[in-house]
């Protein structure tokens, strides 16, 4: 990709060439399982943040049209912080925060791209994202 803003390039339109598929996923317990629609070669962001960094959040942005949420509504708790924008969303009973709506793409879906299975992963990229300067990492990417 040759931004870092995941939102501008769609999934339907994958420079590798690689068509899209669904990627099931969920927390550990099963308790919320979903769906996304992303190609089977993955570029995910590693965020050093505190709440990235210390959930262990692999980013995955899509647009909302391109998740489905299977089951465990119901499950879900929500956490915010800071500007409040950003709905950090739990498992209530195992704690695995498997997507979240992020404050950088609030009409998006952020997945946790650990949660998904790995069955339809041909190949994952993982880059750095300065999420300790926020701020300025997301102006470069405006």
């Amino acid at each position: 990709m040759s931004s870092l803003d995941p939102l501008r390039e769609s999934a339907s339109t994958v420079p590798n060439g690689d068509e899209p598929v669904w990627h099931q996923g969920g927390c550990h317990c099963g308790a919320v399982t979903f769906e996304v629609l992303a190609p089977k070669a993955l570029d995910v962001l590693d965020c050093n943040c505190s709440i990235c960094k210390t959930s262990g959040l692999w980013h995955l942005i899509v647009p909302k049209s391109h998740f489905r949420l299977l089951s465990g509504e119901g499950e879900l708790t929500e956490y915010r912080f800071g500007t409040g924008t950003a709905r950090h969303l739990f498992c209530r009973t195992c704690g695995v925060k498997s997507f979240y709506v992020p404050r950088s793409h609030p009409d998006g879906i952020d997945v946790n791209a650990r949660c998904l299975a790995t069955t339809r992963i041909k190949a994952l990229r993982i880059r750095p994202y300065d999420g300790q300067n926020w701020e300025q990492a997301r102006a470069g990417i405006d």
